[in-house]
């Protein structure tokens, strides 16, 4: 969002003033009344929804709240049920959770329009540009310059608007459009060429059934330049303006690391969900992992967990089957014979005992994860034309070798060049 110098600062005052109405609306009132009604009175759902008729009534001794647009306070009081839903579903998955805890209200800082509220110009700038009108700030309708991140589709609505605030003091504004899914293919219709197994990997991030490998982005430069600016931090006054204008470096440095890992994973899930018709890809316990005694650091930067969910977004969006399967001894069963060969961490070739395969470990790996997604999907195919059985990529020098720089700067062009097979 690009608000003016004088819009800008009207826009953080009425929005300070809004989240000072939303964090006593739903914290101090409406949270309080939710826990005076019994639980006999109905679903939670029900029992927020009661809270939310309320708020009529509310504004007759509380006139501040006639400022603020009524399904702005609606979607407040209706968080609730979304809050007490997710901590529900965290304490059936073994974590230990309390009850709802008051925000500060620095920590709330966003609000959204629900249908109405809200007007968009796409035409009133340059390409790319537009204006944003947002109705009953602080009881005034303000227009806000904005930045498209990219065009809206044709013949969608916009439903919702959510404005939110980020640790760096910008400004943002998330659309909610309705597109009808694309139908996915059936399994029984899609061809094996069409499909294609991951294996998820630190040192090489992705490594798949066709012989490509994805290096893993680089981000040393920005950790050392965190590592800097946070020292810098320490070294200030808590609270103070200096610390406050290092907070906000600090913040940046972060969103900048975030953005580049968000801007890969996006590339990639894109790249593979329109290339196929169906990926898969291993079921992982990262959890488990992070709380092992190794390499938890690298396991949590590289976000295989967050890839997995942009990868299962990006196939509802294009209709592609995205598939997890189970990860047990995806690197240690031989994918010709399927027999077990135990190997270390350090080693990175596959050599059966059994049969003699020899590959990359890696691609052992995704070549099994494609022979169980296409097993649990229900795709046909015919075993004598599983790569295991072709000269496909036993040479590890034959294999497709992608930058993830290259990813991230040109969009994955370069994805779309096949595997050199070996003779």
């Amino acid at each position: 969002m690009w608000p003016t110098h004088h819009r800008w600062a009207r826009f953080r005052l009425n929005c300070a003033l809004w989240r000072i109405n939303f964090e006593r609306a739903t914290g101090y009132h409406s949270l309080h009344r939710y826990n005076r009604i019994p639980e006999t009175a109905g679903t939670v759902k029900q029992r927020v929804t009661k809270v939310r008729d309320e708020i009529p009534d509310l504004k007759d001794w509380w006139t501040d709240l006639n400022n603020v647009y009524s399904t702005v306070l609606q979607q407040a009081v209706e968080q609730i049920a979304t809050n007490i839903e997710n901590l529900g579903k965290l304490k059936e998955n073994g974590y230990s959770v309390g009850s709802l805890n008051w925000k500060s209200p620095d920590e709330y800082r966003s609000f959204t329009y629900r249908q109405r509220g809200f007007e968009l110009d796409e035409k009133s700038g340059p390409n790319g540009r537009g204006t944003l009108t947002l109705k009953k700030v602080n009881g005034d309708n303000i227009d806000v310059p904005i930045r498209l991140h990219r065009p809206l589709p044709d013949d969608t609505d916009v439903k919702h608007v959510t404005v939110k605030k980020d640790r760096t003091g910008a400004w943002y504004a998330c659309l909610n459009v309705e597109q009808k899914a694309p139908e996915k293919p059936d399994p029984a219709e899609i061809d094996t060429d069409d499909t294609v197994g991951i294996d998820l990997g630190i040192l090489t991030y992705i490594h798949d059934s066709d012989g490509r490998q994805i290096s893993r982005l680089d981000l040393s430069d920005d950790r050392e330049r965190l590592e800097w600016e946070q020292r810098t931090l320490s070294r200030k006054e808590h609270r103070s303006n200096n610390w406050e204008s290092q907070r906000r470096t600090v913040a940046e440095v972060h969103k900048r690391m975030r953005q580049k890992k968000l801007d890969f994973k996006h590339k990639l899930a894109a790249f593979y969900t329109s290339e196929y018709d169906a990926v898969f890809v291993e079921d992982l316990n990262v959890k488990g992992m992070l709380e092992g005694k190794r390499n938890g650091r690298n396991t949590h930067e590289v976000g295989w967990r967050d890839f997995i969910t942009i990868l299962e977004h990006h196939g509802r969006k294009r209709g592609c089957h995205v598939v997890e399967v189970g990860p047990e001894d995806t690197t240690k069963e031989c994918n010709q014979c399927g027999v077990n060969t135990e190997k270390p961490l350090w080693v990175r070739e596959h050599s059966c005992p059994s049969c003699g395969f020899e590959t990359d470990r890696d691609y052992n790996a995704a070549l099994n994860v494609w022979e169980r997604g296409l097993e649990k999907l229900g795709v046909v195919h015919s075993e004598a034309t599983t790569p295991a059985e072709t000269a496909t990529a036993v040479d590890t020098d034959d294999f497709r070798e992608v930058s993830a720089s290259r990813v991230v700067e040109t969009g994955s062009p370069c994805l779309k060049e096949p595997a050199v097979a070996g003779e």
